[in-house]
């Protein structure tokens, strides 16, 4: 198993959006960079752990838990001309881009990025590293392990 952060920004897709959905669940589309869409396409395996983390907001950070519930498919909003992720290089036969679908685990008290950067134990998660811009990065275990169980409530 695998961890994850996957940033989503709130006014697209809040973890209070994702708990509303039918089944809790969401495909994690619109990604459009290549090393962010490998690590979905490559790496991801249904059961992974993740957390949602807000982003491009007031206060970003990290807001649930969540598992990935699918292997990688096409996005289709590459597809959608009336769609702002649309791309007119991608085909159906050689789709550029990919998403999966993750399920909530869990809402928690929000961890803001300050809180974060305050722990030494998480001072080398890629999120937190300067100029770190992907809306997805891979946890270290223990990264995974500190988050989740020191500063979840």
């Amino acid at each position: 198993m695998r961890y994850w952060l996957m940033k989503s920004e709130p006014g697209d897709c809040s973890i209070d959006d994702l708990a509303a959905l039918p089944n809790q669940t969401v495909a994690w589309y619109g990604v459009r960079n290549y090393q962010a869409r490998n690590f979905m396409r490559d790496q991801m395996r249904t059961g992974d752990g993740a957390l949602f983390y807000h982003s491009n907001c007031a206060e970003p950070g990290i807001a649930g838990i969540v598992r990935i519930c699918s292997p990688a498919y096409p996005d289709a909003t590459q597809f959608d001309r009336n769609s702002r992720y649309f791309d007119p290089r991608a085909t159906r036969e050689t789709p550029r881009w990919f998403n999966v679908d993750v399920k909530l685990v869990n809402k928690i008290k929000f961890i803001p990025l300050a809180e974060l950067r305050r722990h030494p134990q998480l001072e080398r998660m890629r999120t937190l590293q300067r100029g770190n811009r992907l809306s997805i990065t891979p946890l270290d275990p223990a990264e995974w392990k500190f988050i989740t169980e020191r500063l979840v409530k």
